[in-house]
């Protein structure tokens, strides 16, 4: 297995993985997901695929996408209130659900981590949705602790 920047060629694999994400979601939770919908188009994708601001790293096999990860670079240097940091929020990590359990989700996460090293950053962040309890303990095993809890009143 390789992981590697994600290219044009991945567009087909990446697709697949974010609608399994996206029926995750919209089991979880209806009243906020729309099944059967895409969250980027192939020219989003590409865009974002391009954007070293926004680097998705995805595991390939034998040019198959097993998993992906998305991730955003937050600069707050700028800032009046933080602290100078440099972060790497993990936006969307998918393993494909046939290839669950067999570590791709660990090495892809390793691999953000060691990117995220070499950018200098001071942390990796994410948020989990609760209707997702399966990565919230993929999570919990790869270390990660809670930084702040995001809260909501349906109304």
């Amino acid at each position: 297995m390789e992981i590697r920047r994600a290219g044009e060629a991945d567009i087909e694999g990446v697709d697949r993985l974010l609608s399994q994400v996206l029926e995750v979601h919209a089991q979880g939770r209806p009243d906020l997901f729309r099944s059967g919908t895409r969250k980027y188009t192939d020219e989003e994708l590409l865009g974002i695929f391009a954007d070293d601001e926004r680097p998705v790293f995805v595991a390939v096999e034998d040019g198959e996408v097993l998993g992906y990860a998305f991730c955003v670079l937050q600069d707050a240097t700028g800032s009046n209130s933080l602290q100078p940091i440099l972060t790497l929020y993990l936006d969307d990590l998918c393993v494909d659900e046939r290839c669950r359990g067999q570590h791709v989700g660990s090495a892809l996460y390793a691999h953000v981590v060691s990117y995220a090293r070499s950018r200098g950053c001071h942390n990796v962040t994410l948020n989990v949705w609760e209707c997702n309890p399966s990565a919230r303990r993929f999570y919990d095993a790869m270390g990660l602790v809670p930084l702040k809890t995001y809260l909501e009143q349906v109304l």
